[in-house]
């Protein structure tokens, strides 16, 4: 189960709506370029998902269609959680899922990041 991620970016998904405040999230960051908030169901004892301000499907479509002030701007913002988060010493996983056969879900670009255990093999056998 999936979502095609060359679709047309829909304005009415879940992180267009939390972007707009429709629904209430856990905010740990936010600036020009992206908002960060903590998964409402963690998969990790930390779990925050970082989205781009701007309309983007996948990591696919913001590569191809943002501007280079947008990219490194998310890019950086990635990292301040991180950082901020205490999560650099001990390591954290980043996982964007990219369409379908990956398991993306919500049409709108977004970075897992996890950390706080062991989180073992990238792939399940």
């Amino acid at each position: 189960m999936g979502i095609d991620a060359t679709l047309p970016y829909d304005p009415d998904n879940i992180f267009a709506r939390i972007l707009r405040d429709e629904i209430p999230s856990k905010r740990v960051h936010e600036d020009d370029y992206a908002v960060a908030f903590h998964d409402i169901a963690p998969q990790a004892p930390h779990h925050i998902l970082v989205i781009p301000r701007g309309a983007y499907v996948s990591w696919d479509d913001f590569s191809a269609r943002a501007s280079d002030a947008e990219i490194a701007g998310f890019v950086r913002a990635v990292g301040t959680v991180a950082r901020d988060h205490g999560l650099v010493a001990d390591g954290y996983r980043l996982l964007a899922n990219i369409g379908r056969e990956s398991g993306q879900i919500v049409p709108h670009l977004h970075v897992h990041i996890l950390a706080g255990r062991p989180l073992g093999a990238m792939l399940a056998s």
